[in-house]
């Protein structure tokens, strides 16, 4: 597992944290800020590569490839499910707090 790679997931994390709490206060466009679609967008598709990766090896590990041990494999399928495990409970948080807006009294 690459260092850089844990690195670069936690401060895209931390700017989500960031962006979620307000930390944005100014339009994106003119301060050089976040924009919450595009890192949502990265966030998702950093989800479907690590998916495809642990796939690509598990195929390999079953197809006899000496380049890929199994426990390469069990890691990158362990990452795997611990991204997608990860925006699943940020996408329940984002729709529980969506029903609570919308049951709001005004």
């Amino acid at each position: 597992m690459n260092v850089s790679n844990v690195d670069s997931l936690l401060a895209q994390m931390r700017v989500a944290m960031t962006a979620a709490q307000g930390g944005v206060t100014k339009a994106p466009a003119a301060t050089g800020g976040v924009d919450f679609a595009n890192v949502l967008k990265s966030s998702l598709d950093g989800v479907a590569q690590a998916q495809n990766q642990a796939q690509n090896m598990q195929e390999a590990f079953a197809m006899g490839d000496d380049k890929v041990s199994l426990s390469d494999t069990m890691i990158s399928m362990q990452k795997a499910n611990i991204q997608f495990q990860t925006t699943l409970q940020v996408r329940n948080k984002v729709v529980a707090a969506y029903n609570d807006i919308m049951n709001m009294q005004v």
